[in-house]
């Protein structure tokens, strides 16, 4: 239904309404809190129902010019301003700095949980009993061994090949090896791929890491816990047994938890587009890895330690912030596109700095990023524009600790996201209002253009 008004000029007059019914949507809902539209084009009055903060982008397929009109889209690049899915995953709160999965503080599930148990938290939906999560630990485990095929056909790429990229090709590529995977509506044999993508992940993580480092491939050591094991099949070298530094461990345990999920950023919405083709998990996962080998997304910490070695020292921050702000020098690390606060996973990475750098020894830029954010905090031109460290800005530090390459450092972050692809994934598989992914475009080329023969055409 609409209302014609006084008809105006091309232009669209938006009005937020409370406890009237949906004219426009057909819905009825005498208490529903509507968003009153006017075409000033033809004058007629819509009024489309508000649901969650949110107005239905084909409700406003209703608004046309003429009956034969294909209705008015909402255009959105990048999807800035578009909720895709409704999601019980993840929590946040860019202005008051929180970050909580399935309701629990991302500051106390890494304070007393492991990975493997936020794992199973985001996945499954509630923290595991006991028993639920020695179960869960005890199949990961089992499952950390990758088909001798696979190792094959690492050794096929290049000796320096990016990580990331034998990474993208080997997870595609389990797909292959466990045909069945496509049967995604089968609880059963989608409960064995989950279990099969958490285990094997930081399997080929590692293989891809000692191929790039000339070394052979160590396999996993099911004695070792997940942290742990990663840490044995990088490192090992001529001993017996891999005992790693519980603080390490620690360390990297924690790292993963901060990276399992974060809302609908690039990587998950490259799984839940993909997989909304229902295509098996491996493949979809495989879209997550590759849209996080892009640097604007998985790259950031390596751009934050670049610039903190091309800082150098204390003395060369305050010219480095005047560069900042004359918009000669960009400072990473610091802001993001959801937090307008402090990242409470930055704070988080800090506190485990100290023990990683008691292991492998202090890093001489610790002294210039601790520098770097006490001065950048204590100046109102990048508070006023709510420029805060997040979790790239320290992250970095810590990969270079553990004596990791930086084309290692979104491999890292892709083992610990693996669990929030998986936990997206499974969500938009049993989501029924989820559809095959297909955005609309604004058609912006040339029409009804005659053929023209080669020997007639001019060049452009």
């Amino acid at each position: 239904m609409s209302t014609p008004t006084q008809p105006a000029s091309g232009t669209t007059a938006v009005g937020a309404a409370g406890d009237r019914a949906g004219a426009g949507s057909g819905t009825g809902k005498a208490d529903q809190a509507t968003l009153s539209v006017t075409d000033n084009r033809t004058g007629r009055t819509y009024e489309l129902p508000i649901d969650d903060g949110t107005v239905r982008a084909m409700d406003l397929r209703q608004i046309k010019t003429d009956p034969d009109d294909f209705g008015l889209m909402a255009y959105d690049p990048a999807y800035t301003n578009t909720a895709s899915c409704r999601s019980a995953i993840t929590f946040i709160d860019g202005e008051a700095g929180i970050l909580q999965h399935r309701g629990y503080p991302i500051e106390q599930l890494c304070e007393h949980s492991s990975y493997l148990e936020v794992a199973y938290l985001i996945i499954k939906g509630e923290l595991p009993t006991k028993t639920q999560l020695e179960d869960w630990v005890h199949e990961i485990t089992i499952h950390t061994f990758v088909h001798e095929n696979v190792k094959e056909f690492m050794q096929g790429f290049r000796y320096d090949a990016n990580p990331m990229g034998m990474l993208v090709a080997s997870v595609g590529g389990l797909s292959t090896f466990y045909p069945e995977a496509n049967r995604i509506h089968d609880v059963e044999v989608r409960d064995m791929e989950i279990i099969r993508l958490l285990a094997k992940m930081p399997t080929l993580a590692a293989f891809a890491f000692r191929h790039n480092m000339g070394q052979p491939y160590v396999y996993p050591d099911n004695d070792l816990a997940y942290a742990g094991n990663f840490l044995s099949m990088m490192y090992k070298m001529t001993e017996l047994k891999y005992e790693p530094d519980p603080r390490l461990e620690r360390a990297l345990d924690v790292l993963f938890i901060l990276h399992a999920d974060h809302e609908q950023n690039a990587s998950t919405s490259a799984v839940r587009s993909v997989g909304s083709t229902q295509v098996d998990p491996y493949s979809a996962v495989a879209a997550g890895v590759a849209a996080l080998y892009g640097p604007l997304h998985g790259g950031a910490n390596e751009a934050a330690l670049r610039m903190l070695r091309r800082i150098g020292s204390v003395e060369n921050i305050p010219s480095f912030l005047d560069g900042v702000k004359a918009g000669e020098e960009r400072l990473m690390g610091f802001g993001h596109r959801v937090y307008k606060n402090y990242d409470p996973r930055a704070r988080i990475i800090q506190k485990h700095l100290d023990a990683v750098f008691e292991v492998r020894g202090k890093s001489p830029l610790l002294e210039v990023a601790t520098e770097l954010e006490k001065r950048a905090l204590d100046d109102d031109y990048f508070t006023s524009r709510k420029l805060y460290p997040n979790v790239d800005f320290y992250s970095g530090l810590i990969y270079e600790a553990l004596g990791l390459p930086v084309a290692m450092f979104p491999v890292m972050f892709a083992i610990g996201r693996t669990s929030g692809w998986i936990a997206q994934w499974l969500e938009m598989v049993e989501d029924s209002e989820q559809k095959i992914a297909r955005p609309r475009q604004i058609y912006t080329g040339g029409r009804d253009r005659d053929y023209v023969p080669i020997d007639q055409r001019q060049s452009a």
